[in-house]
């Protein structure tokens, strides 16, 4: 099934595989939403998702595809590739990640490992998951630095969690300037949310 919002992208898709024998396209969608609606019904094996479309995108309708059509491998096709794209599709449980750049052959070759479960994954997409597993042992936060981190995200201000910690309100602020630096922010409320996102925080 293929799932682009520029038809001509799906037309292109489709002319791509008319004459492949061992892949046969059973629809298309042009959103998230209308992917899951229709997926019920046709049971694709494979699912070609273009990541950024109206509605719904493609890393929300992965993770819908994932409870709705578990069966349906999602091949992630799109233009881009920086880690704010990568990760989340493949935290959705998308099975690969190609670009749009691919060569047709290339292509096949994915749709077909995907059907068979297998992952796939353009040269960009390894080298940014790759990064993402290295950068979290690197920089792992302390027992203390979670204690601080977990208080920040209660509510608590400095002085405050300096008070439950029994430490001193420039500690606190030492231990958030290192739990800045280790999980790639800038400010408290950027490290709350990194810090849900890695389930760091209850």
């Amino acid at each position: 099934m293929i799932v682009d919002d520029h038809p001509i992208v799906r037309g292109g898709l489709r002319d791509t595989f008319a004459d492949v024998e061992d892949i046969v396209v059973v629809g298309e969608a042009g959103d998230g939403a209308e992917v899951i609606e229709r997926a019920r019904t046709l049971a694709p094996d494979v699912v070609l998702m273009d990541l950024r479309m109206p509605r719904m995108d493609g890393a929300a309708a992965t993770a819908a595809l994932r409870e709705q059509a578990p069966d349906a491998r999602v091949l992630i096709l799109t233009t881009f590739d920086s880690e704010r794209d990568v990760l989340p599709a493949i935290e959705a449980g998308a099975i690969g990640y190609l670009l749009k750049d691919a060569l047709p052959q290339e292509l096949m070759r994915a749709v077909r490992a995907a059907a068979r479960g297998e992952s796939v994954l353009a040269p960009s997409a390894t080298q940014h998951l790759m990064g993402q597993v290295r950068r979290p042992s690197a920089g792992a936060l302390t027992d203390r630095e979670k204690e601080v981190l977990q208080l920040v995200a209660n509510g608590s201000s400095n002085r405050e969690a300096a008070t439950a910690l029994f430490i001193g309100e420039a500690s606190i602020k030492t231990h958030l300037q290192h739990i800045y630096d280790k999980l790639g922010v800038r400010d408290r409320a950027s490290a709350v949310a990194e810090g849900y996102r890695r389930r760091l925080l209850t």
